[in-house]
């Protein structure tokens, strides 16, 4: 498909943002390096945090920003995918941008972008994450953020989000997910993930296999990066203990692990010129809000339990959550992407579970219900069939008192949006 620009559509900067879908992902740092470059480099204006990881990595960013705030530093934090407002994706003193200023700065980028490409600067239109990313940067600047708290979308080296200079670094888990683009070992996904790693820039890293953090520890030996482990460290398991967390699962200790490293490095590095004591850190863990992860909403008597796990090991946490929280069992409201690996999502969920309804998520990418019934079939699961995803948590939430929706981000935002404005019934 041609990449020159047509000036005719789309009616709005937003609709022009969403129109570049159909160029799908593209990896490579040259274009949002010259489109930054002819914004005059927003991501220059504000210092950052990158946040890399297979899972884990919104949860980390939530802690962050949340303690960030409540040490009084203007922050914000740029996160992916969104539930159901691309607004999601752009949060400002813990508020999501609003439709004006994201109207301005995605202008400003479709302008850009288009001139780009009308001069040969580029040869094609950049992708959709790239334009959002620098729209986040773009918002930022106008903000006049303190610092920014960036999620990495997909990998790290080449994910847009990798053009910034960072003052930490993160890798908060490994393990397979996106296997096509990154690698099918988990030293090639590591290897990905480690391109966020900066000269001379502190990395910290949570629990990793072993061919994992070797890959990392080698990639931060040779640019001179401090390695920082939370894995082993005694001390700072016993500091998060001490904190309630407000994010829900035993999988979330980890992370606050390496969110608390994080912040005390801030604190302690004078460089970097953002005070973080003890007190913010604790609210940031107790008050970080993280929408659709573990997150329970009451319906006419039946609790409903989101989770965006949409890979092996995120359905490995959930389960082990339910067999904490519901060791009688529960009804599991299933839908998944095409390219996710939902055989093996499927054998670690089922037996956490007592009856599966599988449903098609609303999603072009999205596995047919039928598809992934008979990948639970095979587990010898009690299996039903419901294509749409509201009947079938409706159906869940008459025969259980706890029905958990799970598998794709793309299933558990439409399902959280209708049930909020009180649609589901």
């Amino acid at each position: 498909m041609s990449g020159v620009p047509s000036r005719r559509a789309p009616r709005t900067a937003v609709d022009f943002l969403f129109s570049l879908e159909r160029f799908g992902m593209k990896f490579g740092l040259a274009n949002i390096e010259r489109l930054c470059a002819a914004l005059g480099h927003p991501e220059r204006s504000f210092a950052s945090i990158h946040i890399a990881g297979t899972n884990g990595k919104g949860s980390v960013t939530a802690m962050l920003d949340a303690a960030l705030r409540a040490a009084g530093h203007h922050a914000s934090r740029y996160t992916s995918p969104h539930l159901v407002r691309l607004e999601e994706r752009f949060v400002i003193d813990g508020q999501e941008a609003s439709r004006e200023a994201l109207d301005r700065s995605a202008a400003r980028v479709q302008h850009t972008a288009l001139d780009l490409v009308s001069c040969g600067a580029l040869e094609s239109l950049p992708t959709f994450f790239e334009c959002t990313t620098a729209v986040a940067f773009d918002l930022f600047r106008e903000a006049r953020v303190d610092v920014a708290v960036l999620e990495v979308g997909l990998g790290g080296r080449l994910d847009a989000t990798n053009i910034v200079s960072p003052v930490l670094t993160a890798i908060v888990s490994i393990d397979f997910d996106h296997q096509e683009q990154l690698g099918t070992t988990i030293s090639s996904i590591a290897a990905e993930k480690a391109g966020i790693v900066k000269p001379g820039v502190p990395m910290v890293c949570g629990p990793l296999p072993a061919e994992a953090m070797d890959v990392v520890a080698a990639v931060c030996a040779s640019r001179g990066a401090p390695l920082v482990r939370t894995d082993g460290d005694e001390a700072l398991a016993a500091r998060v203990a001490a904190i309630p967390l407000s994010l829900a699962g035993a999988h979330q200790r980890a992370n606050a692990g390496v969110a608390l490293k994080l912040l005390e490095l801030v604190d302690a590095d004078p460089s970097i010129g953002m005070s973080v004591d003890a007190a913010a850190r604790r609210a940031g863990l107790s008050t970080a809000t993280w929408p659709g992860r573990l997150e329970t909403i009451e319906h006419d008597g039946c609790r409903i339990l989101l989770d965006a796990a949409h890979n092996p090991a995120g359905a490995r946490a959930l389960a082990e959550h339910l067999r904490a929280v519901a060791p009688r069992g529960a009804t599991l409201v299933f839908g998944a992407m095409k390219d996710k690996a939902v055989g093996e999502m499927l054998a670690a969920l089922a037996p956490a579970v007592r009856r599966i309804i599988c449903t098609t998520a609303p999603s072009r990418r999205a596995m047919p219900a039928d598809e992934l019934a008979a990948y639970a079939q095979e587990l010898g699961a009690d299996v039903q069939t419901v294509t749409d995803p509201f009947a079938a948590v409706e159906e869940g939430c008459r025969s259980d008192r706890l029905v958990v929706v799970a598998g794709s981000i793309f299933l558990i935002g439409p399902v959280r949006e209708r049930f909020w404005h009180g649609i589901l019934r």
